[in-house]
């Protein structure tokens, strides 16, 4: 349950700077440098370890600040918050206490892509933030700008790699030394931001960027590849300016879903939760998109921006004559500002104007703040390894939109992780990794390290092979037992919350497993649910919540006996049942195309032919590439895992085809020698 009592804002804000303007020490175990949801997730993490942590940032208001959208989860991102939860990280709980409109995308489908989100109030998630790393035993917190990374050069008699020493403040002469840091400078690398025609640097609006010397040691001193990247921000909209009545409501969930697995319940109680809207773009706005090109630098530049999350410029000239959603969100429960999510946008603060008041609803709005554009620098994450430490400089660890991703849970994922062999690091112990196999943390991760990027990386459930088991509601079940025992960034409470909840589990599903009744039987005792009646076999308890009519709680009402100690984990049986089958299927195939990695594909296929099964995007890439093996086809950016199910029963379709159209050739063949060793046997 939530019971923390946090400290009103002032005072807060006092005792945070006590602590961080007194520095006991000059050397850490591990420095964190950057206060976004990386940053706070690494220096977190890399204490719940053990190791001496300084978390290192510009302005200590604005730890915990959501830059851009005032949401947390959603389709993919939702199971990355579970997953930073369950290893005991900090976004989960965070979320729980400053939510105020919960909801759960995708439901029309199943629960493996089903999307946790939640708007949030940005006051109260940076509150909780900053309590939290506050109270955080071996963490320290300082207000500051890094003005050096120090490395030491390499030495080929050794490792022949750089390794980290520590960094320099800006304005001091002296370092703080320490055996590894983590970068997570976000937008902040090289930032420059970008309205209209006016550029100037910065990372986010009101602040400015890292400093030269940071950028200059990891191009020149340690020779790693950058690229460059951009993203955007929409205006913020007065709220009593706009016309809601206009737009379609769209209500929270009626019960709160929390992020936590040491949650029940939110603290936003069902009843205090604010709801969202939605509304559309009109010929009018593509017309002011159009007629403000020429005064638009951010938009005229190659840099590559996010796909999933295009500006409404891109949006209009990528699909002209087309309606958009705009979504218009609330930013807090005392907040008079809306969040317009859709309407990202970099043109003139005027002809920002012209265009939001060029929707129904927004039609007399005022903008509170214009949006902007951000162009950054990003590490090519290829030149990580899967512990998220560089592989030419020992120490330097590197979490966020320094690797290329996009999105609030996508840098917390990576902040945690690195945090964490950040002070395995330091503290002498080996590196851990997470598979694809278990978790999307590790998909993400894989992906980063193993392919790379060329756009800000988002996660889609559509990247996980192991979907079906890698669902939001049994994180806990795969991540924290580990995070416990061989990682070690997991709380004793939290681990034994975890055991209680596994041995019940299991419990449980053995309960039900027990419950085996002939198909009469379960028809007498369940005389409304629908059993096929070709069915005589028994069924268990087990099978029988398989049936998408069937509940945990009418298997109770017949046995109680046996399943009402369980009440509280029916969601979670239902989805256990429904998914087993499924899982095992799953399973099967990702060790076949594990065994056929090697396979060779033919040079000659048509891919842009191949079954509807496949994404044009695809099969276009697939064209392009042309791997030669199957394994290829699997490191390939943009190719996803469904992708190579597919490609792999397509290839051994043809070859089965082959090998029949070569048998039936064969059999012609020996018929017509055959014919010719008669007629050669007759006589002349």
């Amino acid at each position: 349950m939530l019971t923390k009592k946090l400290p009103s804002l002032p005072s807060f804000l006092l005792l945070v700077s006590r602590r961080a303007s007194h520095l006991t020490r000059q050397q850490y175990d591990v420095i964190v440098v950057g206060g976004g949801h990386a940053g706070t997730e690494a220096a977190a993490a890399a204490a719940r370890v053990g190791a001496e942590t300084l978390l290192v940032t510009q302005k200590i208001q604005t730890i915990g600040a959501l830059s851009c959208n005032p949401s947390l989860g959603g389709v993919g991102k939702g199971q990355l918050v579970k997953e930073v939860d369950a290893l005991d990280g900090l976004c989960g709980r965070a979320g729980d206490w400053a939510g105020i409109h919960f909801t759960i995308l995708n439901r029309r489908k199943g629960p493996a892509v089903w999307g946790p989100r939640a708007q949030l109030d940005r006051q109260r998630y940076r509150e909780f933030i900053q309590s939290e790393l506050l109270g955080t035993p071996r963490l320290t917190v300082l207000e500051s700008s890094v003005e050096e990374l120090l490395v030491t050069e390499p030495n080929p008699e050794k490792t022949g790699r750089h390794r980290v020493a520590g960094i320099r403040l800006a304005n001091e002469t002296h370092a703080i030394s320490a055996s590894s840091v983590v970068l997570t400078t976000g937008t902040f690398l090289s930032g420059s931001l970008f309205v209209g025609q006016t550029t100037s640097p910065g990372g986010r609006i009101g602040d400015a960027p890292s400093s030269a010397g940071l950028s200059h040691t990891l191009k020149e001193r340690l020779g790693l590849r950058i690229g460059r990247l951009k993203t955007g921000t929409p205006p913020r909209i007065v709220k009593d300016s706009v016309d809601l009545s206009l737009a379609e409501l769209h209500p929270p969930d009626g019960h709160p879903t929390p992020f936590s697995f040491l949650n029940t319940h939110t603290r936003c109680k069902p009843e205090e939760q604010l709801p969202c809207y939605l509304t559309y773009t009109t010929p009018g706005v593509e017309r002011v998109v159009r007629e403000s090109l020429h005064l638009n630098c951010h938009i005229q530049q190659d840099t590559k921006g996010p796909r999933y999350c295009p500006s409404i410029e891109s949006r209009v000239l990528r699909f002209p004559g087309r309606k958009h959603q705009v979504w218009l969100e609330p930013e807090g429960v005392t907040s008079d500002l809306l969040y317009p999510q859709g309407l990202s946008m970099t043109m003139p603060p005027d002809k920002q104007l012209c265009l939001i008041r060029e929707i129904p609803a927004m039609h007399r709005a005022e903008i509170h703040t214009p949006g902007y554009g951000v162009q950054y620098d990003f590490v090519c994450p290829t030149q990580l390894s899967p512990a998220l430490q560089v592989k030419s400089t020992q120490g330097l660890f590197l979490a966020g939109q320094i690797n290329g991703t996009t999105g609030y849970e996508e840098a917390a994922a990576q902040g945690l992780w690195a945090g964490v062999n950040a002070a395995r690091w330091a503290l002498s112990m080996p590196p851990v990794a997470l598979s694809r196999t278990e978790s999307y943390i590790g998909v993400l991760i894989d992906d980063l390290v193993s392919r790379g990027v060329t756009e800000p990386y988002r996660m889609f459930t559509s990247r996980a092979e192991f979907r079906t088991s890698l669902r939001p509601d049994n994180a806990d079940l795969r991540l924290t037992l580990k995070g416990f025992e061989e990682v070690g960034c997991v709380s004793s409470l939290r681990y034994t919350e975890a055991i209680r909840v596994r041995d019940n589990l299991q419990d449980a599903m053995e309960a039900l497993e027990t419950l085996a009744l002939s198909t009469t039987t379960w028809r007498k005792k369940l005389p409304n649910i629908h059993i096929s009646e070709n069915k005589n076999t028994s069924l268990t308890g087990m099978n029988l919540l398989q049936y998408s009519d069937v509940s945990f709680e009418m298997l109770a009402s017949v046995f109680p006996e046996y399943l009402s100690a369980y009440s509280e984990f029916s969601q979670r049986l239902k989805i256990e049942a429904v998914y087993r089958p499924h899982c095992d299927l799953q399973k099967k195939e990702i060790e076949r195309i594990q065994k056929e990695e090697n396979m060779s594909l033919p040079q000659d296929i048509d891919y842009l032919s191949l079954p509807v099964s496949m994404s044009q995007e695809v099969r276009d890439i697939l064209n392009r590439v042309r791997p030669s093996t199957l394994g290829a086809a699997t490191r390939l950016q943009g190719i996803t895992p469904a992708a190579i199910v597919h490609l792999l029963n397509y290839v051994r379709h043809i070859g089965q085809m082959e090998r029949t159209q070569g048998k039936q050739t064969d059999q012609k063949e020996d018929s017509e020698e055959e014919l010719c060793a008669r007629n050669a046997s007759l006589p002349q």
